[in-house]
């Protein structure tokens, strides 16, 4: 602990670049924290503040253009990995795209403040082609805000965050407990609610080969393609039947048969938002709704059929 300060003295500026390239890749590192050290050791006279919000600001916008490259790239299938390495794989991106469809491009001025967010905001913005001159414009307004933020933040408080680092250089085992655990603690919360909700939507969702066995069989059943509207303009195809009913609609929508059974298909891990769709019919008394296992996408590796739709029937 004792050589922790010293080290960020000499290689702040490289550390400060390199740790927000990280996260704005997609690794799970908080850079508000060292963007406060950062201005505080420049309140101090060891960094100058203009360098750090500047390494800041141009370690963002390269790791940001890589994603809105792949966006424009690989379209919604980047945005189920991102989704995929992240610690809630089930919300990531439910919220990055409404965010994203409620304020457009304006959006990307404050997902930085919420973890997790900006690494899909900025595929979604190459996903709906966003110009790229307005995607560097709004982006590095928004990187600005992040990083000059909590980097003057720091600058003006550096007499006591000085007066912290010694009690953290004091005290610097327990501290490191308390760190530790509380991380530690909060993964394990994490691991343990998503287990709980696999399980519950194991029991219930029915497989591709069953689907088409029902379809072949000409039962009477519902099909909804629950997709958010962001996801289906980037892939409009459905499975043969199928009606598009986004999550954002299912207020405005009128009562289904209770008869009928439902079946509920997205493209998101683990069919997050079928299931939060399921969760809403229930409480409407519609009981008989199941989730497909592995959504849309286990769909097409079976080679069963798709059709173009070419407008949300929700609309």
């Amino acid at each position: 602990m004792h050589e922790i300060l010293p080290f960020l003295i000499e290689h702040g500026y490289t550390v400060l670049f390199l740790w927000v390239l990280a996260e704005t890749i997609g690794l799970p590192l908080p850079s508000a924290p060292l963007f406060i050290a950062a201005g505080a050791l420049a309140g101090m006279g060891h960094l100058r503040l203009p360098v750090c919000v500047g390494l800041g600001v141009c370690a963002a916008l390269l790791g940001d253009v890589f994603w809105y490259g792949m966006g424009r790239r690989s379209g919604g299938r980047i945005l189920s990995w991102l989704c995929r390495i992240s610690l809630a794989p089930d919300d990531c991106v439910r919220k990055a795209e409404v965010i994203f469809a409620r304020y457009g491009e304006r959006s990307l001025l404050v997902t930085k403040f919420i973890p997790g967010l900006s690494a899909v905001t900025t595929p979604l913005a190459g996903i709906v082609r966003m110009h790229l001159s307005r995607f560097l414009f709004f982006d590095a307004l928004g990187a600005i805000l992040w990083v000059g933020s909590f980097t003057v933040l720091g600058y003006v408080f550096s007499e006591q965050l000085d007066d912290a680092i010694f009690f953290a250089l004091r005290f610097g085992n327990t501290v490191l407990i308390f760190l530790v655990g509380g991380l530690a603690f909060y993964i394990l919360r994490k691991y343990a609610l998503r287990r709980r909700f696999l399980r519950q939507l194991f029991s219930a969702r029915i497989t591709p080969v069953q689907l088409k066995q029902k379809i072949d069989a000409g039962e009477d059943i519902i099909i909804l393609d629950v997709r958010h509207t962001l996801d289906f303009e980037a892939d409009p195809y459905i499975i043969p039947g199928a009606l598009h009913f986004p999550l954002e609609s299912l207020k405005q929508q009128p009562d289904m048969p209770r008869e009928r059974e439902v079946v509920l298909y997205c493209t998101c891990p683990n069919e997050a938002s079928s299931a939060r769709v399921a969760m809403q019919l229930i409480q409407r008394g519609i009981i008989r709704v199941r989730p497909l296992a592995g959504g849309l996408s286990a769909w097409r590796e079976h080679g069963y059929p798709v059709e173009l739709l070419d407008r949300p029937t929700s609309s």
